[in-house]
């Protein structure tokens, strides 16, 4: 079994992926999925503060670098929006949606079909937006 496949398992028995506790999280009824999301940005700033203190390399032993952004709240707005409107809308972000292929939910092939023409239209614009 591979990590991945043990992650969408892991995605499916915690109802991580599921329609109905996303939409509680939305509507805040629920705080399950609020304490999973809080839980993963909590143990990625240990990861990224991790590897900066301990200088982690990669296997090939190539140092990691995170290169610092640039604030730009006008963007963080307008692409928070847009993805949250989208994860509302459809009840799924795209990390799930192969875990939902997966446990059988085929509806999630538009959703699938859907993030991959965005991504293209995206990429064709991406020249024309302000970055």
């Amino acid at each position: 079994m591979t990590l991945g496949m043990l992650f969408g398992i892991i995605f499916v028995q915690s109802e991580v992926v599921s329609w109905f506790r996303i939409q509680e999280m939305f509507r805040f009824e629920s705080f399950h999925m609020y304490g999973i999301i809080g839980s993963a940005v909590v143990v990625a700033m240990i990861g990224v503060q991790a590897i900066k203190y301990f200088d982690i390399r990669t296997l090939d032993g190539e140092p990691i670098r995170i290169n610092p952004k640039q604030w730009s709240s006008y963007r963080y707005w307008v692409g928070g929006i847009m993805f949250g409107l989208g994860w509302a809308l459809l009840g799924a972000c795209p990390g799930p949606i192969f875990a939902l292929i997966g446990g059988g939910y085929s509806v999630m092939l538009v959703a699938l079909l859907s993030a991959i023409a965005g991504t293209w239209v995206y990429g064709a614009m991406r020249p024309h937006l302000p970055h």
